[in-house]
């Protein structure tokens, strides 16, 4: 078993690093092979102890393992953007590493030794439960809460072999002593390694998975709700508010004059004005409002439960702001304006195609009208 999970671990630690090399925007899959190499190797000395009783191979063995724990923690915390505390790895690794030179070379002591190591490793164990089960990331929640039980059970387990070897006689113990212990130590532990690396990696899965997701529905240059993804919510808006009832606005803005903007101040600067209008849009509207970049500098906003009258007020006081927006660099600033067209459900109906045509002609209006102004479907 110590042979097999050894070699497990091992495979482990070359597939999470070639893992790292396809997923280098997920944190912490480096540390993880790293960690996995460690305890592989650490159980290779553990099976030397058959053959070889010389203590620097129990000293190499438990720091080796002490570091894997470690750095599977440092892992977590990389995994979830958190700063790790370096001093606690080596602290920790360092601690184990002096009580093994104690308890095995200097004043040789195994009940000592290995009661010892077992709540230092508990503890490193139980850190690591804590970190995921404390990340609040709602797409990944079964994954860390499946990891961090994980390592919740580790410890436990480490903390019943603490307790269960204080209590037998002074000297009375050894790995490979004929004790109930011993064998149900080997299972759980190494059935725990493996079941730690695959909700490691479940937890990759889904953060690749849910990234992939987030840029298949956000504009790359302005980070908001794309064509696509606007039209998905929609269709979700629509099938609520039809079994519940209620009414929807939206709003179509149009940068007035955006092509002479890129003709006088160049395209980098028209693109900066896109995401200024972003940032005031994001900083009007409501949280449960969409905002999405529909066409070039056509931007589309949904607003549930809002009529055409109450998201009128919500497009001027956004016209008035972003008026007010200063653009170009400091010490000669000008000023760019936009154009609204308002429409809600109960005047263009509950279809997508007929709400977009309605807020379109209203946005058609406010332009040939003179720009810089908001028109609602209703006053057509």
């Amino acid at each position: 078993m110590m042979v097999m999970t050894a070699l497990l671990s091992l495979l482990l630690s070359g597939l999470l690093a070639l893992a790292s090399t396809h997923a280098s925007s997920t944190r912490g899959v480096r540390y993880w092979a790293w960690a996995e190499l460690c305890m592989g190797l650490s159980l290779g000395l553990s099976f030397t102890q058959l053959t070889a009783s010389g203590g620097w191979v129990v000293v190499v063995g438990a720091g080796l393992l002490a570091l894997g724990l470690n750095l599977q923690w440092v892992g977590n915390q990389a995994f979830c953007k958190r700063v790790p505390d370096w001093r606690w790895v080596w602290g920790s690794t360092a601690l184990v590493v002096l009580i093994d030179i104690i308890f095995t070379i200097l004043h040789p002591d195994i009940n000592s030794r290995v009661v010892a190591n077992s709540l230092i490793l508990a503890a490193i164990s139980l850190s690591s439960a804590r970190v995921l089960l404390k990340h609040d990331d709602s797409p990944l929640r079964g994954a860390l809460w499946m990891t961090g039980g994980g390592f919740g059970v580790l410890a436990v387990l480490l903390l019943a072999r603490a307790a269960y070897v204080e209590l037998l006689p002074a000297q009375n113990y050894g790995l490979y002593t004929q004790i109930a212990i011993n064998p149900a130590t080997f299972f759980v532990a190494s059935a725990m390694q493996m079941f730690l690396v695959i909700g490691f990696l479940l937890m990759m899965h889904l953060r690749i998975a849910n990234e992939l997701h987030t840029l298949a529905a956000r504009d790359s240059l302005t980070g908001v709700l794309n064509r696509r993804q606007l039209e998905e919510d929609f269709a979700h808006l629509r099938a609520l508010y039809l079994r519940v009832g209620g009414v929807l606005s939206l709003m179509m803005i149009d940068v007035d004059r955006f092509k002479s903007i890129n003709d006088k101040h160049g395209h980098l600067m028209g693109d900066e004005v896109l995401r200024r209008l972003v940032a005031v849009t994001e900083a009007t509207i409501r949280k449960q409002d969409y905002l999405a970049r529909y066409g070039g500098e056509e931007f589309c906003i949904l607003l549930p439960a809002t009529t055409e009258a109450e998201a009128a007020v919500i497009a001027d006081r956004l016209r008035q702001k972003y008026a007010e927006t200063p653009m170009g660099q400091e010490g000669a600033p000008w000023f760019s304006t936009i154009s609204i067209g308002v429409t809600d459900s109960v005047r263009a109906g509950f279809e997508y195609e007929t709400m977009i045509a309605a807020a379109d002609r209203a946005l058609y209006q406010a332009k040939q009208g003179g720009r810089d102004q908001v028109v609602t479907s209703s006053t057509l």
